[in-house]
């Protein structure tokens, strides 16, 4: 293999194989001589990949973990898989990774091959989630329309339906992908309404890229209030796109003050409740009190509450622990009624 490039790159994808790779055999499988791969280790080490050498009859050479993470090739097999994987990941707002794997989503469907996109496609449409997260799913391939243009500074278009049923075309300058945890927003500023807003993602409808550039602009310290049309005027930090989403929310909807009680250990509740809610104290009785805001709304917190999977009481707000009592008697009557009529076939055999 006389084609240096095309050399190194073959040297690299037998490198990624997880197993020590003799010079003798990388030499006989790329068709050149030990000298050649010892430069061509040379070559690989200058790019920042850390090749690792051992002597001896048995010694040979692996890529080893390295202070930085260098490029990496796939076959076809592991970029479907990875595909998959983020697509999943991505259209269900998973805490902690979900930017993470839109952007990473963007970059691998922007060199997939489209044999390969259409075998992702595939896998994806005949692949159904048995549990759901708390918000709406979202088709990635909108994510990552998104995410494309606010990397690359494009302007989008795209149908948007308001919260009342409003529908729009859109003309915007995209800025951030943002997550709730719950759902996926768009912070872009708006070309027609020339002001900042906040867009559910999940709202979005048939997104393109029109290829027109644009210079970002800074988000404002102030602005106009909301948009009933189907936004959330200006109103963060310069510069903060989860800033800007959280006060835009906090106009929409009343904060709550939450003060609640758990019969159970703090690091029990804490692994049981989304981060942004906050952190419960342990309260010296064996049980734990969380003191937080949130902008979220009763019936999301009622539910995660209740998800916590312990005795807890509610201090306050008045209008949660409302909302609790008539949750608890609804569940109650549900309760009662159950099993009064047998049912045929309820569910699904267990084995």
């Amino acid at each position: 293999m006389s084609d240096t490039p095309a050399r190194l790159l073959k040297l690299l994808s037998l490198l990624q194989t997880p197993r020590e790779w003799p010079g003798g055999e990388l030499a006989e499988r790329l068709d050149v001589s030990p000298r050649t791969i010892r430069r061509d280790i040379d070559r690989l080490r200058d790019l920042g990949y850390p090749v690792e050498a051992s002597r001896g009859s048995v010694g040979g050479y692996r890529l080893v973990a390295g202070a930085a993470m260098p490029p990496l090739l796939l076959d076809d097999e592991e970029a479907v898989a990875i595909a998959v994987g983020l697509r999943a990941g991505a259209g269900h707002a998973i805490e902690g990774v979900e930017e993470a794997s839109v952007r990473a989503l963007a970059k691998l469907e922007q060199v997939l091959p489209s044999r390969l996109r259409r075998r992702v496609s595939a896998l994806q449409n005949a692949t159904v989630p048995l549990t759901r997260g708390d918000g709406s799913t979202i088709d990635p391939r909108t994510l990552t329309t998104l995410a494309s243009a606010a990397t690359g500074r494009e302007r989008l278009r795209f149908a948007y339906r308001s919260g009342d049923g409003t529908r729009s075309k859109r003309q915007v300058e995209p800025y951030r992908l943002v997550s709730t945890g719950q759902r996926w927003y768009l912070v872009a500023y708006d070309v027609g309404r020339e002001d900042w807003r906040t867009f559910r993602v999940d709202r979005v409808g048939e997104p393109y890229a029109t290829g027109a550039r644009f210079t970002p602009r800074p988000l404002p310290v102030e602005g106009p209030g909301s948009d009933a049309s189907g936004g959330t005027g200006s109103d963060a930090g310069s510069g903060d796109a989860a800033a800007f989403l959280a006060r835009s929310m906090r106009r929409m909807q009343p904060e709550l003050r939450l003060d609640v009680r758990f019969d159970a250990p703090a690091e029990f509740v804490t692994a049981r409740l989304p981060a942004h809610l906050g952190t419960p104290e342990p309260d010296g009785e064996g049980g734990c009190r969380l003191r937080a805001s949130c902008a979220d709304s009763l019936e999301w917190v009622a539910l995660r509450l209740a998800l916590v999977d312990c005795a807890f009481s509610v201090q306050g707000p008045p209008q949660l622990v409302a909302y609790l009592e008539g949750l608890g008697a609804r569940l109650t009557r549900a309760a009662a009624g159950a099993g009064r009529e047998p049912r045929q076939g309820a569910g699904p055999e267990q084995g």
